[in-house]
């Protein structure tokens, strides 16, 4: 099941997302009782996906993103894998929906695209033993890591580089039903393809993300892990249009805008 965030009306909603994006209106939302973190009926009350303004799929409490987990990129950066996950957070003000912009940031003049696969976690846990990961993902969307490069290599710490306003688009809607073990994974710019990889070429995979996170922390219904990004990332610009498709899932796109 597709399952999307939306407003209609000046109402915010979450529907089931059915039919075929092959013919105009084409995709409909069937509106959902409550909430997809417990257990929900659908309404039978439809709506064009065309007629609504898709909103991020989830408002997490936190975004737990991990560094360097795909060997190619680490090392197109010049950097080491590390021996274990490395875990950043970026706050849930970066969070941002598809068509939304990111907001080039006053600060940097080297913003980079990292396309990733993200987990949406559909319930409260902590010390997850890897037998139940499956227990407690709802689904999966795509993300992007947007980064400012250059703040990144001058603090060394990365929460201004990683988590200023709108550096993390999340969307278009979180897929149930997806096998996330080898996924295709790509991001465009402005329809030139600047990255693709798999997600089968995980160094951790996503039962070692969240046993190692969940060690450390709780996790609350929408949290979002992202899982690192393929290699091929690179330069955003003013008016540039980035979009990341993860197999399986969709197609989050994104306009880059100034501040002002």
């Amino acid at each position: 099941m597709r399952i999307a965030r939306f407003s209609i009306d000046g109402n915010v909603a979450f529907g089931a997302v059915e039919g075929t994006d092959s013919v105009p209106d084409g995709l409909v939302l069937d509106i959902i009782k409550g909430v997809p973190f417990a257990e929900f009926e659908l309404s039978g009350t439809k709506v064009p996906l065309s007629k609504v303004r898709l909103l991020p799929p989830v408002l997490p409490s936190k975004v737990v993103a991990i560094g360097r987990n795909y060997a190619e990129h680490a090392a197109e950066l010049g950097n080491e894998v590390p021996p274990s996950p490395w875990a950043f957070f970026k706050p849930s003000t970066s969070v941002v929906g598809p068509g939304d912009p990111i907001v080039y940031p006053t600060f940097s003049s080297e913003v980079h695209h990292e396309a990733e696969l993200a987990v949406v976690i559909g319930r409260m846990c902590r010390e997850v033993p890897r037998e139940r990961v499956k227990d407690v993902i709802l689904g999966y969307t795509c993300g992007n890591d947007v980064t400012a490069r250059d703040t990144q290599r001058a603090e060394k710490q990365w929460a201004r580089a990683k988590g200023f306003d709108s550096s993390c688009p999340l969307g278009p809607w979180i897929e149930t039903g997806v096998d996330p073990s080898d996924l295709a994974i790509t991001a465009t710019v402005n329809g030139e393809l600047r990255q693709a990889g798999r997600t089968s070429q995980m160094i951790n995979s996503i039962e070692d993300l969240i046993v190692n996170i969940t060690e450390a922390m709780t996790l609350l219904p929408g949290d979002v892990i992202l899982t690192g990004t393929p290699a091929g990332v690179g330069p955003l610009n003013v008016g540039d249009e980035v979009a990341v498709t993860i197999e399986g899932i969709g197609t989050l796109t994104n306009k880059v805008i100034k501040r002002g």
